[in-house]
């Protein structure tokens, strides 16, 4: 049995005090109305991660980062490395987001060497696949996804699998106010899984898939009632407790 998951994405916005505020509402919300089985993350940007984290020190709400470099160490002026991010106590990082493919033109190639590097340092890596508009439109999107999915995972071991997430986030959906259907979500999340199971047998069932791309607290639980959502990567809406904590209530309806 899968646990449901719901990871916040704060992407490149947060200040100091802001930050104690937002983190302090969540986990004293999640204290006083626990939801369950539903395990829930947060992934702040890097110069915050230690400042974070030492406020989540004892609650449910796990660390986690938004990206890492292929490297274990070495001259890579600006990277930050997996084991630093172990370092300062992340559990989980953000892995392959469309936003580091087309802005900063990470390959399958890379996004791969990134996910063993995670792995390597004992960190879920949260891989992230999704189609652009234009691939969806000429009916590539579960040939993209599925590429993308079997160049991060094909050499990973049995397991590995088990420390593995798997985002699906449609481009076309991400900051735009778009939402894939539920009834696309599930189309694509259980191509997935087919995938997964081709590729890893048994292992490839417990993977927990999330979708990511413009999810809120109003269309969280139509979307997460479908069977192989197992939960969400949340961008915008995860910048305001209370609807970061509504969209995780939802995950444990859902469940």
């Amino acid at each position: 049995m899968r646990n449901a998951l719901v990871i916040g994405n704060w992407k490149m916005n947060g200040e100091t005090a802001a930050n104690h505020t937002l983190v302090a509402s969540l986990v004293e919300s999640l204290e006083v109305s626990p939801v369950g089985s539903v395990e829930v993350g947060i992934c702040p940007p890097a110069v915050y991660l230690h400042s974070v984290g030492l406020q989540l020190e004892g609650s449910v709400v796990s660390l986690g980062a938004q990206n890492l470099s292929e490297h274990d160490a070495g001259a890579y002026t600006g990277e930050v490395s997996a084991a630093m991010l172990r370092d300062v106590g992340c559990h989980m990082v953000i892995v392959g987001h469309s936003e580091r493919r087309s802005l900063y033109y990470e390959d399958d190639e890379q996004v791969a060497a990134k996910t063993l590097a995670a792995l390597r340092a004992g960190l879920k890596p949260v891989l992230c696949v999704g189609e652009t508009l234009a691939q969806r439109e000429s009916g590539e999107a579960l040939d993209v996804v599925a590429r993308q999915l079997c160049a991060a995972v094909s050499g990973l071991e049995a397991d590995e699998f088990e420390r593995l997430v798997v985002a699906y986030e449609p481009v076309w959906a991400i900051g735009t106010g778009k939402t894939a259907s539920p009834e696309q979500a599930q189309e694509v999340h259980a191509h997935i899984r087919t995938v997964l199971v081709r590729v890893a047998g048994v292992a490839g069932q417990n993977v927990q898939l999330l979708y990511g791309g413009s999810v809120n607290a109003d269309n969280a639980a139509e979307l997460f009632a479908k069977p192989d959502i197992d939960g969400g990567l949340i961008g915008g809406a995860s910048l305001k407790a209370n609807d970061f904590i509504a969209i995780c209530r939802a995950a444990a309806v859902a469940g």
